[in-house]
């Protein structure tokens, strides 16, 4: 049987990033409507599916009328071809050049089970081109084709208007968001998350619920920090992969004054935090730090966490593994790092400002400065010496848009939960240590009386693109979390 493939070539990233997002296409036909529209919108699709850089599985012009799915044996054929490519497709584009057949278009995803996004299209009428031979009906025949899968079940996204040219920026700025909704649900589902160490015993509020995780194909790898601490012991300072992590660290901080022994620690470290990561596929990971890794070791972990999450492998602190699962969500999104912070500080009398401030492990890619300082951690050295805090990232977010993202698992009432949205950082005069920001958020206090009122974390997952409507959708519309969209 033919099939038609049309694929374009992977770029390097993070496992969950390694691919481009692949789309199955259903072309909507009906038979006394022109099909000459039917088999021109197929390939305009396809054109802009490609110059999105997005793979289409669709069936071969051929193999049915014009390409498109009218008929029950033409749904079972497209039904076909979409479950030999189940692996492959992160979402399905049904597009309407005419009025199109909403019981096959339906049927077709009964038969596939695919389970993926799925976006509905229709073009636009021509206002001089309204005779019988020319004439679309996709207005009227996208509402039918969404009322059957509501009657169906199946859940669905819309474009940003009823019809679309589809050669428009509008539509473009469509099929990025509707790309990164496939991104997050795919990552979600299949997400492997990594726990370095105990909780902290003084931080209670990263407790979380691995059982509801796993519920939603999250999978939770642990590690114990004196098995790691055993694996560095091993290591020799003239170690291959020491010293190259050694050049890759004075290069990603200025290191000035920090210790030879800190800096070969930290090393180390890193070296053990890339195999165990590598052996276990892992996708993010949380790590502890207060203050078995100080107390025992020597360091703070912050720069080579700061380094992974830079290199679209999102790392948290404290083993707030949830916190580490919402950093992955957004860069899903955005494609670009995430960092953890604490909702920390009001900033004067502004009710739409604060202080977002973590001590800190935030990738460099975040910050005013190319080159980040590294520093002690000023607030466990008190404890423990100055000595043994070497490793900390400081620096000042830049100004730049942001969405904020908290994920929770809710054991009182066994499901996942998380808020999403929006807001910006300033240039708001601050003088202070660690990783800081100064953010406005609309109608703040509401968000923090939710936090508060809904039992949420202090701890926040930020990202500096505008990508909460794409979380939300695919939070709450493919993965059936709770999640309260802030705007």
């Amino acid at each position: 049987m033919m099939e038609a493939q049309y694929l374009t070539q992977p770029t390097a990233a993070s496992r969950l990033n390694t691919r481009p997002v692949t789309l199955a296409v259903i072309v909507g036909n009906r038979g006394f409507f022109p099909d000459h529209l039917a088999l021109s919108g197929r390939q305009v699709i396809l054109e802009q599916l490609a110059a999105a850089g997005m793979n289409a599985i669709i069936t071969d012009e051929n193999l049915t009328n014009v390409g498109a799915i009218e008929s029950l044996e033409e749904a079972r054929i497209c039904a076909d071809l979409f479950k030999r490519h189940r692996d492959e497709i992160d979402g399905i584009l049904i597009t309407l050049p005419n009025f199109g057949d909403e019981r096959a278009i339906a049927n077709t995803l009964r038969f596939a089970g695919l389970n993926v996004p799925v976006l509905v299209h229709a073009f636009p009428d021509d206002m001089t081109r309204m005779s019988i031979a020319d004439r679309r009906d996709s207005f009227c025949g996208k509402m039918s084709a969404c009322n059957n899968l509501h009657q169906y079940g199946i859940p669905y996204s819309l474009t940003s208007q009823h019809t679309m040219e589809p050669t428009g920026e509008a539509f473009r700025r469509d099929l990025e968001k509707f790309a990164a909704v496939c991104r997050v649900v795919r990552g979600m589902r299949t997400a492997r998350l990594g726990m370095m160490g105990a909780r902290p015993e003084a931080f209670k509020t990263v407790r979380f619920s691995e059982k509801l995780l796993e519920q939603s194909g999250i999978s939770v790898e642990t590690i114990d920090l004196s098995e790691i601490f055993g694996r560095i012991e091993r290591l020799q300072d003239n170690d291959e992969l020491v010293q190259a992590k050694l050049v890759s660290i004075s290069q990603y901080a200025r290191v000035q004054g920090i210790p030879e022994l800190s800096l070969y620690r930290m090393a180390k470290f890193g070296v053990v935090l890339d195999g165990w990561m590598e052996a276990n596929a892992l996708d993010a990971t949380a790590i502890q730090c207060w203050t078995s890794m100080e107390e025992y070791f020597g360091i703070v972990p912050c720069t080579l966490m700061s380094m992974s999450s830079n290199s679209l492998n999102p790392s948290a602190c404290e083993t707030d593994i949830v916190g580490a699962l919402a950093m992955l969500a957004l860069q899903l999104a955005s494609g670009r790092p995430s960092a953890l912070v604490d909702w920390n500080n009001n900033y004067g009398d502004d009710p739409d400002k604060g202080v977002v401030f973590h001590c800190s492990n935030l990738p460099k890619d975040i910050f005013v400065d190319d080159i980040p300082v590294m520093s002690y951690q000023e607030i466990i050295a008190g404890s423990v010496g100055a000595e043994n805090t070497f490793g900390t990232i400081y620096g000042r977010i830049r100004q730049n848009p942001f969405t904020y993202l908290r994920i929770t698992t809710d054991d009182y009432a066994g499901c996942m939960r998380a808020y999403v949205g929006e807001g910006e950082f300033t240039t708001d005069p601050i003088d202070t240590f660690g990783g800081y920001g100064v953010v406005r958020v609309p109608r703040f206090q509401e968000l923090l009386a939710h936090i508060c009122n809904h039992g949420y974390e202090h701890h926040v997952s930020l990202n500096q693109a505008h990508v909460a409507e794409a979380v939300h959708e695919a939070f709450s519309k493919y993965l059936g979390w709770a999640t309260y969209y802030h705007r």
